[in-house]
């Protein structure tokens, strides 16, 4: 069993809502491994990060991904960071990855201020274009798709991933 297809990219790309509208129009079910993590530990991804800390959040990361990737079958949605794991970019390979590309602007307009999103706290917008500046090359690493959202509704994105992937 393997995704339809795992969609990876920074906070503010519109993983979650693209990979519900994408399963919608496939009939499949879509997953993220976000929720996944949040449901097993019983909170919310920022108080993960807080306490017992970003390394121990990782390491849950890492089992979810592995886990999703081995029984989930509709679309996938990963966490902004979890491409940046060397071992999960190697389950990476061979799947269908698509990179939602989006540029500063829009991603700083899509998450606000970045409640609930534990690297983003302090100055937004420099903490995205730092993200952006330092992630962009490992997605492009590990998709077999880039999609640009800037300026898109999320059901356009979806609209071009399926007919991309059809």
């Amino acid at each position: 069993m393997t995704p339809r297809a795992v969609l990876v990219g920074p906070p503010g790309s519109g993983k979650t809502t693209v990979a519900g509208l994408l399963a919608e129009r496939w009939g499949v079910a879509a997953r993220d491994t976000d929720a996944d993590i949040v449901a097993a530990e019983g909170r919310p991804v920022a108080e993960i990060f807080l306490e017992p800390g970003e390394a121990h959040f990782r390491a849950l990361e890492r089992v979810a991904v592995a886990e999703a990737l081995e029984t989930h079958d509709g679309v996938l949605a990963l966490g902004g960071g979890a491409p940046l794991d060397p071992g999960t970019r190697e389950l990476l390979a061979g799947q269908v990855v698509v990179f939602l590309r989006v540029g500063l602007t829009d991603a700083v307009k899509r998450v606000g201020l970045g409640t609930g999103r534990p690297l983003l706290l302090g100055n937004v917008r420099s903490r995205i274009k730092a993200l952006l500046d330092e992630r962009t090359p490992v997605y492009e690493s590990v998709a077999t798709l880039v999609v640009d959202t800037d300026g898109r509704t999320p059901q356009d994105v979806a609209r071009e991933i399926g007919e991309a992937l059809a």
